[in-house]
């Protein structure tokens, strides 16, 4: 593959590179280049959102780069401030070495374990003289931190800033200095600390990594990015027919920016597609992503089987979500249920499916798609 045609495959589905003409003359080297991504282990569950980082180091991976797979344990420690309005609480070492550990284990899923080098930034950061750190902090400004979008809005509201939080942006920075990082990845909402690794290896001496990043991924919802907390995840380790399900249950646009992001299909192939069709085979390729090749076929035969289109009426009956309503009351306001005991009950039994799926708890996340209770009924959620 020529270095055009490598920038092309790295470029989409990117928010911004800084820079394009840097990228392409690193290509042109002919070398292996150090692609650094930094993942704090504060989750130990990996979603799609995930995956649209990782999927970028994979095409690296693929055309012989080196990845390093960088999990911040000593940064986890001190709490990233990035778009929060108070500093995250410090982790225990023992949740930090418990979420690594499932992090490595999910990963290679995508990447490849052969060929990806996992480092702890504790290694390093953990040998940092007083003198090191002073040094490291004569290199920003307190103008220059507090000009972050999400320092200047505390600031200016009167919120505390912590100087532990002015440190953590320089700790990343140094993460690219110690492992002379020639790319670093990262979503859209780290611009801030990604660009303070090039300020800090020209400062030391270093040619400034090239900034790649990724859009943060709606979720299933199609408004929030994908939160475990919200609800509106699919998590790499879900069943087939989860996965499966909860991909057919999103809108038709946000299907478009799924096969941009998670994919390498030809989009006008996909906009020339019934977009029924286009959302099955996204589906069935996003579960085969994650398990064995015949998970995807099978996942789509039992979704077919249980919504194809002699089994749902045409004309059913519609209901428009609002914010604070619950399952319960659903089923009761539209007639599905005499009651909420009722309503219990025939979710106790697994006689409420949603995409596909069994309603396995009362307070299931409420998302647009048909719900189907018992044998006959069904009613729309939009």
């Amino acid at each position: 593959m020529t270095p055009h045609d490598s920038l092309k495959k790295l470029a989409r589905g990117t928010t911004e590179i800084i820079s394009l003409a840097d990228l392409e003359a690193k290509l042109k080297e002919g070398r292996p280049l150090v692609i650094k991504a930094g993942f704090d282990p504060t989750a130990p569950d990996i979603h799609l959102g995930h995956t649209v980082l990782l999927r970028k180091m994979k095409q690296f991976q693929d055309l012989g780069h080196k990845v390093v797979f960088l999990i911040g344990d000593f940064t986890a420690q001190v709490g990233d401030p990035t778009g929060r309005n108070e500093l995250r609480k410090k982790m225990s070492m023992a949740d930090i070495e418990k979420n690594a550990a499932t992090y490595k284990a999910q990963v290679f899923k995508i990447l490849d374990p052969q060929k990806t080098h996992i480092v702890f930034n504790s290694h390093w950061l953990n040998k940092l003289t007083p003198q090191d750190l002073l040094e490291l902090s004569a290199h920003s400004t307190v103008a220059q931190m507090l000009a972050r979008s999400d320092f200047k809005k505390r600031f200016e509201s009167g919120k505390e800033i912590s100087l532990l939080e002015f440190i953590y942006p320089l700790l990343q920075g140094y993460d690219s200095v110690h492992l002379k990082a020639d790319v670093e990845l990262g979503g859209n909402d780290q611009k801030f600390n990604l660009l303070m690794g090039r300020q800090l290896q020209e400062a030391y001496g270093q040619k400034p990594q090239v900034v790649l990043m990724t859009p943060l991924l709606e979720g299933t919802d199609g408004v929030n990015k994908m939160s475990k907390s919200l609800g509106n995840t699919i998590g790499i380790n879900d069943e087939p027919n989860e996965i499966f399900g909860k991909v057919m249950s999103i809108s038709d646009e946000l299907m478009f920016r799924y096969y941009e992001i998670l994919t390498e299909v030809n989009l006008d192939d996909v906009k020339k597609m019934h977009p029924k069709e286009a959302k099955l085979q996204l589906a069935q390729m996003i579960v085969d992503m994650f398990h064995p090749a015949s998970e995807g076929a099978m996942a789509r035969a039992h979704f077919e089987n249980t919504f194809s289109q002699h089994q749902i009426p045409e004309n059913i009956p519609e209901f428009k979500i609002e914010s604070g309503q619950k399952l319960l009351d659903i089923l009761v306001l539209t007639n599905m249920a005499a009651s909420k005991n009722e309503a219990r009950r025939l979710i106790k039994e697994k006689a409420v499916t949603h995409e596909g799926i069994a309603v396995n708890d009362e307070n299931w996340p409420l998302l647009p798609g048909v719900l189907k209770i018992g044998k006959r009924r069904f009613l729309k959620l939009v």
